[in-house]
């Protein structure tokens, strides 16, 4: 089995429709971008945990708090261009993005130089439209956003 990640997509009701929460890559490889360089706060795991469980788990390292309570929707699976396969739910839900408290990993940075550093998983998160989340977000998460754009037009009473 290859690697596979999974993650939750939090949206609300905007002045201009759906709006999304989207993470900002941490780490130095990342600092500088902005155009996608955001992703669905997610993070891998392996056979011995579910998807799901692995979701909610990653939301709460990434963010530092649990997932909103609320319907949550499966947006199903995308293959990233790095062979990984990341599976999303989206559920609706309000946070500030201020009281976010990032997990971190640790990696050798500059790469090379024996010298390891920490740096947060994500260094901000923001709402997005739908609009400007699709050129923030990570390519081949584009399709997640598409997919809750469906959701929300088929029934946009539900999601109220």
């Amino acid at each position: 089995m290859g690697r596979t990640s999974a993650g939750i997509l939090v949206f609300r009701r905007g002045e201009n429709g759906a709006e999304v929460l989207l993470g900002h890559m941490g780490g130095p490889l990342w600092g500088n971008r902005d155009e996608g360089a955001w992703s669905v706060p997610k993070g891998e795991y392996t056979p011995e945990e579910t998807a799901w469980e692995a979701a909610r788990r990653e939301f709460r390292e990434e963010l530092g708090m649990e997932p909103p309570d609320g319907r949550f929707e499966s947006l199903g699976s995308a293959l990233q261009s790095n062979g990984k396969v990341v599976t999303v739910w989206a559920v609706p839900g309000e946070i500030d993005p201020r009281s976010m408290v990032p997990g971190t990993f640790t990696m050798e940075w500059p790469r090379g130089s024996g010298r390891f550093r920490e740096f947060s998983e994500l260094d901000r998160v923001a709402w997005f439209d739908l609009v400007r989340a699709r050129s923030r977000i990570l390519p081949a998460q584009r399709v997640f956003l598409e997919r809750l754009a469906d959701l929300l037009e088929a029934d946009p009473g539900e999601w109220d």
